[in-house]
């Protein structure tokens, strides 16, 4: 053993002095906001007082027997789920169109992936403009072509504006799926099927058995993602809804804010928040056990 083995290394400062800022962008974005929320979800913190009291499990006893929590909360769900469902399935059709179309597939994934080049105010009021009952595209086009006897208001009539809102949402959120699910594939080696023919697999059985099996894992990792910013995302939402008519597209996002701005209840919003946060993080246990599930049959 030499004799300076034992001596304490050397810290580093420059180093540590280079991801400082990550350090404090992190705590002061993500940590501070998770632990502050957690603590004002056991107080009466109103916006508009400086004082406030420490009322333990009272906000969320509010909240759980508040049957509007109820809604929102169902909204969320079938916000997520039929975004997501959806988002999968044509961002897959469109990875493997692409894939088999390798000369212009650069041109098409740079066209397709656009929605993600624009904020979502400019998508909120870009489709509001689509779908308005006056001078939008689609309510016109579908009255000239005698699908409906009069401009539908998409976002105001409460058959439609769900159905609305997700196919917008699917709309925006398909390129992330067809991007990652294109460059998997392309990882796939084509000796796989080749051998599968050779063994005289059908077409349906290669796909399963090799393309589906081969990209799953990234399709595991890109649900879990979706599922966090879908069931959060507020903007998009509310810029184009405000959560109405009548509640029908208030999900939790919406309803805390509505709890926050609104009622200027901070402490009931904070707790509406831990409450998705603690949700949040048990579907997300579930889709982890499933990917290493698939990673351990992989191997």
């Amino acid at each position: 053993m030499k004799g300076n083995s034992l001596k304490p290394k050397s810290i580093n400062v420059t180093g540590l002095l280079f991801i400082l800022p990550a350090v404090l962008i992190v705590v002061l974005l993500l940590i501070y906001p998770i632990f502050s929320s957690i603590y004002f979800s056991f107080t009466s913190k109103h916006l508009l007082r400086a004082t406030y009291d420490w009322v333990w499990l009272d906000n969320f006893k509010f909240v759980l027997t508040n049957s509007d929590f109820y809604i929102a909360f169902a909204n969320s769900i079938k916000w997520t789920a039929f975004s997501i469902v959806g988002q999968l399935l044509m961002g897959f059709a469109l990875a493997l169109a692409l894939n088999k179309i390798p000369k212009y597939s650069g041109v098409f994934r740079t066209l397709l992936i656009i929605p993600w080049a624009f904020p979502a105010i400019v998508i909120a009021f870009s489709w509001k403009w689509i779908f308005n009952d006056v001078y939008g595209f689609v309510p016109n086009m579908l009255t000239k072509l005698g699908v409906t006897e009069h401009n539908i208001n998409f976002f105001a009539d409460p058959n439609f504006v769900f159905g609305a809102v997700v196919f917008i949402n699917i709309w925006f959120g398909t390129p992330l799926f067809m991007v990652n699910i294109l460059s998997a594939l392309k990882t796939i080696p084509m000796e796989q099927y080749e051998a599968a023919v050779m063994d005289g697999a059908t077409a349906w059985q290669s796909f399963w058995s090799i393309t589906v099996r081969h990209i799953r894992g990234v399709i595991g990792l890109l649900l879990i993602l979706r599922t966090i910013w879908i069931f959060n995302n507020f903007d998009l939402l509310y810029l184009i809804t405000g959560g109405g008519p009548s509640n029908l597209t208030t999900t939790l996002p919406i309803f805390a804010y509505k709890a926050g701005w609104g009622m200027k209840q901070l402490g009931v919003a904070s707790a509406i928040t831990v409450i998705l946060l603690i949700f949040l993080l048990m579907i997300c246990m579930l889709l982890f056990r499933l990917l290493n599930k698939w990673e351990r049959e992989d191997h």
